[in-house]
């Protein structure tokens, strides 16, 4: 699995700096549906969180609504590429939603590499699958920390 992580900080790029970031609440990005997971530094797992159905400006309510809850440090979201690394439309539309992400919230978003995370949970057996993608994602993101 690619643990690729790149940072995305609300004043532009940056390098991965998390610091005193401990808590992250995990977005698996899909254009019908938004699956969550929270997770912390210090134990380097993540729990899913559920997946709302939405776009547009309800999704964005319901994030926030999950920011309000969780009081993450940082989000981290999950990018899809084709098998082969090269991105896609998906790949673009992903990362259009950091970007709003952070004009609106204004936290440190980092994005990591989510290829096969969906197939992952399914092959898993979860019943939420988006939820446990994010669950994964986020794992993949904190065993990337130092």
């Amino acid at each position: 699995m690619n643990t690729a992580v790149q940072a995305s900080m609300p004043d532009g790029p940056a390098a991965p700096v998390v610091a005193g970031l401990q808590t992250f609440l995990a977005l698996d990005f899909g254009l019908k549906r938004t699956g969550f997971a929270v997770g912390n530094r210090v134990l380097r797992t993540a729990q899913p969180q559920g997946t709302i159905a939405a776009q547009g400006e309800t999704r964005f309510t319901k994030i926030a609504q999950q920011l309000r809850e969780w009081q993450p440090d940082a989000l981290v979201v999950g990018i899809p590429f084709h098998p082969d690394g090269a991105a896609h439309e998906n790949t673009v539309r992903a990362r259009r939603f950091v970007r709003q992400l952070q004009g609106r919230f204004k936290l440190p978003v980092f994005e990591v590499d989510e290829r096969y995370t969906t197939t992952e949970a399914l092959s898993e057996g979860a019943h939420d699958a988006d939820a446990a993608a994010a669950c994964i994602i986020l794992e993949q993101f904190l065993r990337s920390l130092p």
